[in-house]
């Protein structure tokens, strides 16, 4: 191959109309329907054809296009008004320099392996990227001054086509940056970056670019370059590709070349939050800089601790990157002398005992002082995951958090409801999308309005999905009279279902399928029609995900469903907006508890399509029985065939006795019922369900406290981070002596308790050398349940006088709670400068009382 260099030719803007290139470089365009009807006006046939990307519009629209545009009234007053908002948006106040304006230019750095902002950037896989995507967005809109991380792939994920037989085959076309909204980012003296990150037995070099995304940046590291030889320039060709030491080497990319790339753009961030196990690489990174300047490896592992947040997103043990311990010394051995650690010592900054291997989320908890997953059951299931890790404490107090996802709601919310919204809600609506009472006017809009709006999405929709089996069968080579019949494919008045997620065995796409015959006649009832339709990927090398799309395609091709179950392949942003904007109701049928979130029924929801779903991930939090419906139990099953079956006979019992009459019942073809619930979802999940919300969150929960921190941390030459990881070792050294030598519990005997009355305890506890100021003794109560305390408080106990050389008496006591309760006494390490109460995970509690 011959090397050659290329230069982008851009046809002349007319001088009026210029800043259209600046605004197709902005991803606001994304959550701005007006911005996208800009560059849509010029030639609606490009547009589609272009999948709706701004910069490749500017770059092939043709000249006469352009200059109509600039002629033309109608399309100045637009253009005005898209650019005025985007100034008005670009220095408004916002919420976070008002109630942080000490933190307003204090950076956090949020690195992620993949980003959904758009289908003009394709760079994201599914649920995990557009979360970050959605994430960044909103931290725009706050005014949070957050900067994104991550890799630039130069064939994306993949491009999915479904043959003739129903199989997936996966595509990788190559990118061309010049025709995405990226640029190149530049230092100072504005020459391109470029990253130096050291694999065995080379140096590989990284591109930086930037994303702009109203007003935040999204720096994307990029190793197809000269520099670099023909192997290597492949390490960032594709999202999830390739085998471990391709996943492996992008992680070291991805979380080492990332803190160096921030380095070198003159970032310096003051807290950082790892989205997912990827990254966690960036935490070696940033203990090697701080060994390399003199700072001890402990006290520099706890400022390291001290502002970094954890966000993991998966029960599912696949979704946890792991390596064998050769491979890690293999990829990382550098870091040994760099660290002043040998391998064992390495080893155990991520070393999973029960599994034999180097855990990529284990590595980020041990260097995070916040954990969180992603709704509140995730929480719960994160921690029996990890409690192996936590042995000395009880599951529910493991410290592993919540913060529920959300959606950016005005990228996903579809242009025609955001006008009926303009006209029924208060004035600003949109930016104050967490606000419950705002949402309580969705009552205000006229059934009929609200029924019409979505029929007219449900048939653009379907129009959408219609060129789209046509364009796949005109592809496929199949029979004239095959395309021809697309045209009666998806009935505009049918009950329609949607169902479109990663094709991942858990997540159940064809349980449905499970009887039939009773589908069929679901099917086939002319009087009340039912369809549905599916798109999702599965990964190349998940062979069992890619069965489940073969056999939905072979049942689609079959009577009685032809023409009814729909296929759309290559799921994306696009195909996603019209999928949750289009359909009567959304289907998720995962395996309980296997969901850590699940965003789309949200996006779903916010567009008043109703829920259908197990009662996993978020929905537990959304759903109140009158906003959709809930699948199976909230509860554990004996093995999955029963839960499938349990599941599967549930919900055909829900579609047949109240989803579809609920529909059907129609008042002059208004679904008077059907349209109350509708109603009920919107106002009850767009508030609660928003990336404003979870933003918001994260910040007042976790980035103000890390900022926080980590200056404190930092300070005097980082004197207090010195001081907690002396405090940590000598109790660790010291932890042996304590043990909880007696309670006296003798006012339970004999007495009957009633609630609200105060039980009283003594405890005689043995600190040996430790001080009692630097542990809390206390009393943990709660509920009995299998074998353990569940709903636990715990209440402090106080020093009532020493009765020997480290030996001291404690009083004190509890209100009781009505029922059966438990309680013991426990003992555990204190600091005030501990991010959790568990932040060193000792406790000594007591035996026979």
């Amino acid at each position: 191959m011959f090397y050659f260099r290329t230069v982008t030719v851009s046809p002349s803007i007319p001088e009026r109309i210029g800043r259209l290139k600046e605004l197709s470089y902005n991803l606001w365009f994304s959550w701005h329907p007006e911005a996208l009807e800009l560059f849509r006006r010029m030639d609606e046939p490009k547009w589609e054809e272009l999948n709706h990307n701004p910069v490749k519009m500017l770059l092939q629209v043709n000249n006469d296009s352009l200059q109509r545009a600039a002629a033309d009234p109608d399309y100045l007053a637009l253009y005005d008004k898209v650019l005025a908002d985007l100034d008005r948006y670009m220095n408004a106040d916002t919420w976070f320099k008002n109630k942080y304006p000490h933190l307003a230019d204090k950076p956090i750095a949020y690195f992620s392996a993949e980003f959904g902002l758009h289908e003009s950037l394709p760079i994201y896989s599914g649920g995990l990227g557009v979360l970050a995507g959605d994430h960044c967005k909103a931290a725009s809109d706050i005014g949070l001054p957050l900067v994104g991380v991550g890799l630039l792939y130069k064939q994306g994920y993949f491009t999915q086509r479904i043959n003739r037989e129903g199989w997936q085959e996966a595509h990788y076309p190559f990118q061309n940056y010049n025709e995405m909204p990226v640029k190149p980012a530049l230092n100072e003296e504005g020459r391109e970056i470029i990253i130096p990150v050291e694999l065995p037995g080379r140096t590989v070099h990284l591109k930086v670019w930037q994303v702009q995304v109203g007003r935040i940046k999204i720096y994307l590291m990029d190793a197809d370059i000269t520099l670099n030889n023909d192997h290597d320039r492949q390490l960032t060709a594709q999202l999830y590709g390739g085998d471990k030491d391709t996943r492996i080497s992008q992680e070291m990319l991805l979380g080492i070349g990332g803190v160096r790339a921030l380095r070198q753009l003159g970032i310096h961030p003051v807290a950082w939050h790892i989205n997912e196990g990827h990254a966690a690489f960036l935490c070696l990174e940033r203990l090697q800089e701080l060994v390399q300047a003199g700072v001890p490896l402990a006290t520099a592992r706890e400022a390291v601790r001290a502002n970094t947040l954890f966000t993991t997103h998966t029960p599912v043990p696949a979704g946890h990157d792991v390596f064998d311990a050769d491979k890690v010394d293999y990829y990382l051995n550098r870091y040994y002398g760099a660290l002043g650690v040998d391998r064992n010592g390495f080893m155990s900054f991520g070393w999973d005992s029960r599994k034999n291997n180097f855990n990529m989320t284990i590595l980020a908890m041990n260097f995070a002082a916040y954990c969180n997953g992603v709704s509140k059951l995730h929480g719960e299931v994160s921690r029996k995951m990890f409690h192996y890790l936590y042995e000395h404490i009880p599951i529910e107090e493991v410290p592993i958090f919540s913060v529920t996802n959300g959606i950016h709601t005005l990228t996903w919310l579809s242009k025609e409801l955001a006008e009926l919204f303009n006209a029924y809600l208060s004035p600003g609506w949109t930016s104050r999308i967490c606000d419950a009472n705002l949402w309580q006017s969705i009552d205000n809009i006229p059934d009929e309005e609200l029924w019409d709006v979505h029929r007219s999405l449900k048939k653009k929709a379907i129009y959408f999905f219609r060129e789209s089996v046509r364009k796949h069968k005109y592809r496929n080579q199949e029979p004239a009279e095959h395309i021809a019949e697309v045209d009666e494919y998806l009935n505009p008045e049918a009950f329609t279902i949607g169902f479109a997620r990663r094709f991942a065995t858990y997540k159940r796409a064809t349980l449905l399928f499970r009887d039939m015959e009773r589908l069929a006649r679901l099917f086939s009832d002319p009087e009340r029609p039912v369809q549905i339709i599916f798109a999702g990927k599965a990964h190349p090398a998940d062979r069992p995900g890619q069965d489940l799309i073969k056999r939905i395609y072979e049942i689609s091709q079959q009577e009685p469903f032809r023409g009814k179950i729909i296929f759309i392949e290559n799921y994306d942003m696009n195909v996603a907006r019209h999928m949750v904007q289009g359909v009567d109701m959304w289907l998720n049928t995962p395996r309980w508890p296997m969901e850590a979130s699940g965003t789309s029924g949200m996006k779903a929801a916010t567009n008043g399509v109703i829920n259908c779903s197990v009662l996993d991930g978020w929905w537990p939090e959304g759903y109140n029985g009158e906003n959709g419906y809930a699948v199976g139990r909230e509860t554990g099953y004996r093995s999955d065939e029963e839960q499938d079956r349990d599941d599967a006979y549930h919900l055909y019992s829900l579609l047949e006795e109240q989803i579809i009459p609920a529909y059907y019942d129609q008042d002059n073809g208004y679904p008077r019922r059907w349209i109350k619930m509708m109603k009920n979802c919107i106002k009850t999940i767009a508030p609660a369900f928003s990336t404003e919300r979870m933003v918001k969150e994260y910040t007042d929960r976790f980035y103000s406290e890390a900022v926080r921190r980590g200056e404190q941390f930092a300070s005097n030459h980082f004197h207090v981070a010195s001081q907690v990881q002396d405090f940590k070792r000598y109790m660790k050294d010291n932890w042996h002596h304590v043990a909880v030598k007696h309670v006296d519990a003798n006012a339970v005997k004999g007495k009957e308790l009633k609630a609200g009355e105060t039980l009283e305890l003594a405890a005689d506890v043995y600190l040996g050398p430790i001080a009692p100021d630097n542990v809390v003794v206390e009393v943990v109560h709660g509920c009995e349940g299998d074998h353990t305390l569940v709903g636990i408080k715990a209440t402090p106990l106080k020093v009532a006088g020493q009765k020997g050389e480290g030996i001291y008496h404690y009083r004190g006591g509890f209100t009781l709670d009505q029922g059966t309760c438990g309680f013991t006494v426990r003992i555990r390490p204190e600091h005030p400068l501990f991010a959790t109460k568990f932040e060193l995970p000792l406790a000594s509690w007591a035996h026979n009382f």
